[in-house]
C-alpha cells in the first residue's frame, strides 16, 4: 500500500513538473514578441549627409546617433495632441513671404567677415592650400580657394557678413547643422570662461562647436524663488533661440543643433583634459556623471549624469576665431545690476532713452535698433541675463550685434517679465522690418507658435520629445501680442517717428 501511494505522488510531482516548464516556454515567448515590436520614431529634416557610406566612420556614427536616439525613446515623451502636430508647410510658407525675400544692400568687399586669398602664382599652389595630414583622428585637408573644396564650417565663416551671420537660402546651411548633429568627434576639452559647464568639441574636418549639456527636465520651470542671475542654462534653449532669432529675419544667432552624446567614448575615451577627465565618475544608479570645472555649478550635487551613458546638448558652431575676426564686447546700458537689493538705473528712471540716444554708438546709425530688436527677441523667450552684446570689430559700429549665449532662456511659460522691454517702452523705436515681421506672426496663417513648432521639428532631437513644451509656444504668442500693444501706444504718442524705415518704397506688404 505504501509503495502505491509513493508512485502516485512521484507521478504527481512529474506532471507539476511538466506544466511548470511549459508555462515557462509560453512566457519567454511572449516577452520576446513584446520587446521586439518596432518603436515609431518622429521624422526629422536634419538626417544624416545624402551618399552616406554607413560602413565608413562617419556613417557609424550617423547610425549610433540613431540607435542612443531609440534607447532615449523609452523615457517619457511629451503627448502631442493632433492640433500641435508640427506643419512643415507654416516654415515653408513664411520665408516664401515677400518680407522675407527682399532685395539685399548693395554688398561691397568690405561688407565680408573674411575673404581667400588670391592664388599669386601656378608654382606657389601647394602653399595656397590648407593641408594636413599629421594629427590622429583628422581628415587631410586640401583647400584652395574654391568653395566646394571648404567643409561646412568654414563656408559659414566665409559666408558672414556686415549684415548678417547667414542667408536664410544658403544651402549651406543644413549640411553645416548636419555636421552638427552627426559628424564624428575627435576631440572634447573644457571651454575657459563663462560660469557654467562648456566643451569645446572638435570634428575631423578641423570644424569645432560648443557643447552645452542638459542640466533640467524640458517640461521643467525654474523655481520662481531663483533670481535670474542663479538660474541654470538650458540646452533646448540654445537651440530653441536660434530657430526663434531665424524667424525673427535676424540671423544673429549662430546655427544650434541638438545631439545625443555618448558621454564615454565622445568625452571620457577622447578628452586630452586632464582636469575634465578627472572629474567623471559613476552615480549610485550606474549612470555615468562629469561635472568639470567653472565658477558655478560645477561640483558632485551639481553633476551633469547621462541615461545610462547618453546626454542631451546643443551643438553651437563657433564663430571665426579672434586672431581672425576679433571681436568687442559692449556692455549693455539696459544691463541689470546682479544685486538681490539694488536696481539699475534704468529701472528708476523713466526717461533713462534719452541719456543714452545722446551717447555713441546710440546716437547714430542702426544700433539703438539693433538693441531693441535684442530686447523683443529676449522678452518673447523670456530671457533676462543679456548684460553684454559683441560685433565684429572689422565694421566698427555700422554692423549687427551677435546675440550669444542665450542658456537662460525660456525658463518661465507662465509668467511674462515686462521689464526686458524696457528698450523699446522707453526708446519707442523700431525697425520697419521688424515691426512687419511681428505683425506678420501674429496672423493666424503664419502664427508665431506654429511657425516656430515646425521649425523645432526639424532638429534631431525632437525624435525623442518636443524641444519646447506646448505652454512654451503658446506663451511665444502671448508675448507676441504684447510687444504689438506697446507698439501701437508708441505709435498714439510719438505717431511715424517711431519708425526706422529699413525698406525702400515704405513697402508695407499688406500688412
Amino acid at each position: 500500500m505504501r509503495w502505491c501511494t509513493q508512485r502516485r505522488t512521484r507521478a504527481v510531482c512529474v506532471l507539476l513538473a511538466c506544466v511548470s516548464v511549459v508555462l515557462h516556454f509560453f512566457l519567454a515567448a511572449l516577452t520576446l514578441s513584446i520587446y521586439q515590436t518596432p518603436c515609431d520614431l518622429h521624422t526629422n529634416n536634419i538626417r544624416p549627409p545624402a551618399g552616406t557610406n554607413l560602413t565608413a566612420k562617419g556613417g557609424n556614427n550617423a547610425m549610433r546617433q540613431m540607435g542612443l536616439s531609440q534607447k532615449l525613446q523609452r523615457t517619457k515623451p511629451f503627448p502631442l495632441s493632433p492640433a500641435a502636430k508640427p506643419n512643415p508647410t507654416k516654415l515653408e510658407d513664411l520665408f516664401r513671404h515677400p518680407l522675407y525675400n527682399q532685395q539685399s544692400l548693395p554688398f561691397y568687399e568690405d561688407d565680408r567677415l573674411l575673404q581667400v586669398k588670391p592664388k599669386v602664382k601656378d608654382d606657389l599652389e601647394s602653399s595656397q592650400q590648407w593641408m594636413s595630414d599629421s594629427e590622429e583622428g583628422y581628415d587631410a585637408a586640401h583647400w584652395n580657394s574654391s568653395s566646394q573644396s571648404h567643409p561646412p564650417w568654414l563656408r559659414f565663416h566665409l559666408g558672414i557678413s556686415r549684415w548678417q551671420l547667414y542667408d536664410h537660402k544658403d544651402p549651406n546651411l543644413r549640411q553645416l547643422e548636419e555636421q552638427l548633429a552627426f559628424s564624428r568627434i575627435v576631440s572634447a576639452v573644457q571651454k575657459t570662461g563663462g560660469t557654467q559647464l562648456k566643451l569645446l568639441m572638435s570634428f575631423p574636418n578641423y570644424g569645432q562647436a560648443l557643447f552645452k549639456p542638459m542640466k533640467q527636465e524640458r517640461n521643467e520651470e525654474t523655481n520662481h524663488n531663483l533670481y535670474y542671475f542663479s538660474d541654470f542654462e538650458r540646452h533646448n534653449a540654445e537651440i530653441a533661440a536660434y530657430h526663434l532669432d531665424r524667424i525673427l529675419g535676424f540671423r544673429r544667432i549662430p546655427p544650434v543643433v541638438g545631439r545625443l552624446i555618448d558621454m564615454v567614448k565622445e568625452i571620457k575615451d577622447i578628452t586630452t583634459d586632464r582636469k575634465l577627465a578627472r572629474t567623471f565618475f559613476t552615480s549610485p544608479v550606474g549612470n555615468t556623471c562629469f561635472y568639470g570645472q567653472c565658477s558655478y555649478y560645477c561640483s558632485t550635487e551639481h553633476a551633469v549624469c547621462g541615461r545610462p551613458h547618453v546626454l542631451e546638448a546643443s551643438l553651437a558652431v563657433m564663430l571665426p576665431d579672434l586672431s581672425l575676426a576679433p571681436r568687442r564686447s559692449w556692455r549693455s546700458p539696459w544691463r541689470r545690476s546682479y544685486s538681490r537689493s539694488k536696481l539699475a538705473q534704468w529701472e528708476n528712471n523713466a526717461k533713462y532713452c534719452e541719456s543714452v540716444k545722446k551717447s555713441p554708438p546710440y546716437s547714430q546709425g542702426t544700433r539703438l535698433v539693433d538693441l531693441i530688436d535684442m530686447a523683443i527677441l529676449d522678452f518673447l523667450m523670456s530671457n533676462m541675463d543679456r548684460h553684454h552684446y559683441e560685433t565684429f570689430e572689422k565694421f566698427g559700429n555700422n554692423t549687427f550685434l551677435l546675440h550669444l549665449d542665450n542658456g537662460r532662456a525660456f525658463g518661465r511659460h507662465s509668467k511674462d517679465e515686462p521689464s526686458i522691454l524696457a528698450p523699446l517702452v522707453q526708446c519707442c523705436r523700431i525697425r520697419r522690418s521688424t515691426l512687419l515681421k511681428l505683425q506678420l506672426l501674429a496672423l493666424p496663417q503664419y502664427r508665431l507658435s506654429d511657425v516656430m513648432r515646425a521649425s523645432l521639428s526639424r532638429d534631431p532631437l525632437t525624435s525623442i520629445a518636443p524641444l519646447l513644451s506646448e505652454q512654451h509656444l503658446t506663451a511665444l504668442d502671448r508675448r507676441l501680442v504684447t510687444v504689438l500693444k506697446k507698439l501701437r501706444r508708441c505709435q498714439e504718442q510719438y505717431n511715424d517717428s517711431v519708425i526706422y524705415n529699413d525698406i525702400p518704397g515704405h513697402l508695407n506688404f499688406g500688412l
